[in-house]
């Protein structure tokens, strides 16, 4: 069923007498031949330079007044860019959670439109086009089966198009304050650049992805483009190269990538000796790993969650830096990031056994149907066990809070994303490590 109807007018003068006879006859079949009561409508039109968003929605207003049915769920979006007003009106669709969408647009911008939307939008969202002319049944506000139709717009076309989106996305302020990056005493500075990320200084504004998501997914509303912009922000503070970056491709197991090798399909770990090679592991809850020799000039990154930490991936991570670059265990430096703690996670009884074997220490509550879990202290026993030195790794268990940088995802909303507090549609924040030129 459609939940909101976009009609494109961005190409079109507004104060055309035929485009508004054309509104108002699309409007009159929205109202009257809908199966929901007064669907959202959104009208899209394009925003003269010098003029004002006012004056333009002014002249699109003598056929919008007459349908009172559809008054509070109308409105006239106009931008300077079809990126920009498209982008607003994903906002307002974002907000009242809406994803099915039925698009009005004259034939020639359908293929225009679809790139708009393939940049802009997940998979989320479901779309449906109509050809811009009087509509002449209800049947028009029914969900058609897909198109298939390949692409058609030139090369050329479709890179203004991803430029406009770019530089319009790079135009947006950012959200909740600035950018903040966590760095751990433990990594020297002057051989590597790190940091770990938190949820401030991006453009994500779903409020459980706002506002530096850096990960999109098909079951997210926050598309590449939106965090390929966090990225480039992020990179700009940090000093890295966005172009020359890697993250694990998760798979909760243990399996790493060697930079220079050829690439799994799938990894939680990674590590190289390139230099100026940022590479990096993200983290909702599971923790982020950064891994340090500065004797052989070596990183590394991991993501481990409850599986990961289960299958050893942080210690396999070490092992390929042994073997690959010839490290030695005892200089190798590892730093926890910031993850779901143990006053907060939970497992179900039977996998929290398997954390039991490792340390009692590692489960509060065995006896409970989903006993509290430590996966940070399974971690540090789990390396330690592996011959990492028990003062090369920094945890929660520093002495000097001041310094503490593995703090709980879930206790701390206003710092960084949670899986475990908010569901689903979940942001994702990052450890990140390079080797300096």
């Amino acid at each position: 069923m459609v939940e909101a109807v976009l009609i494109d007018l961005f190409s079109l003068p507004a104060n055309l007498q035929n485009i508004q006879g054309l509104l108002r006859n699309m409007l009159e079949t929205i109202d009257k031949c809908s199966s929901i009561p007064a669907p959202f409508v959104y009208v899209m039109c394009y925003q003269n330079q010098g003029s004002d968003k006012d004056s333009e929605q002014e002249s699109l207003l003598p056929p919008l007044r007459d349908f009172q049915n559809l008054k509070k769920k109308l409105e006239v979006v106009c931008g300077l860019t079809a990126a920009g007003a498209l982008y607003t009106i994903k906002q307002r669709l974002d907000e009242k959670d809406l994803s099915v969408i039925k698009v009005i647009l004259p034939p020639l911008r359908k293929d225009l439109m679809k790139v708009y939307i393939d940049h802009l939008f997940t998979a989320v969202y479901q779309f449906e086009f109509e050809d811009l002319q009087v509509a002449s049944d209800c049947e028009n506000l029914q969900i058609s089966e897909p198109q298939s139709e390949g692409q058609r717009l030139p090369t050329q076309d479709v890179a203004l198009i991803q430029r406009e989106i770019q530089m319009y996305l790079q135009s947006l302020p950012s959200l909740k304050g600035e950018l903040t990056i966590l760095r751990s005493f433990l990594i020297p500075d002057e051989i590597f650049l790190h940091g770990f990320t938190t949820r401030t200084g991006g453009i994500s504004y779903i409020p459980t992805l706002s506002s530096c998501n850096l990960f999109s997914s098909s079951k997210r509303r926050d598309p590449q483009v939106v965090v390929k912009e966090n990225l480039r922000r992020l990179a700009s503070v940090a000093g890295f190269n966005p172009e020359a970056f890697h993250r694990v491709k998760i798979d909760h197991a243990n399996a790493v990538c060697i930079m220079g090798k050829t690439e799994p399909d799938s990894y939680d770990g990674i590590v190289t000796d390139q230099k100026g090679v940022t590479i990096a592991a993200p983290g909702a809850d599971c923790i982020p790993v950064l891994f340090a020799d500065p004797v052989r000039k070596v990183c590394g990154a991991a993501h481990s969650g409850w599986k990961g930490t289960l299958l050893g991936v942080s210690m396999a991570t070490v092992n390929a830096m042994v073997s690959e670059y010839g490290c030695n265990v005892k200089d190798i430096l590892v730093v926890l990031g910031p993850s779901v703690g143990p006053c907060c996670y939970k497992l179900p009884h039977e996998s929290a056994k398997e954390f039991y074997r490792i340390d009692p220490k590692c489960v509060r509550l065995i006896d409970s149907a989903c006993p509290y879990i430590d996966i940070r202290k399974a971690t540090r026993i789990l390396l330690e066990s592996g011959g990492i030195l028990p003062e090369n790794i920094q945890d929660d268990s520093v002495i000097d809070q001041s310094q503490n940088i593995t703090f709980c995802t879930a206790c701390h909303p206003d710092k960084f994303y949670s899986h475990f507090r908010d569901g689903t549609n979940f942001g994702t924040q990052m450890g990140f490590i390079s080797i300096k030129d």
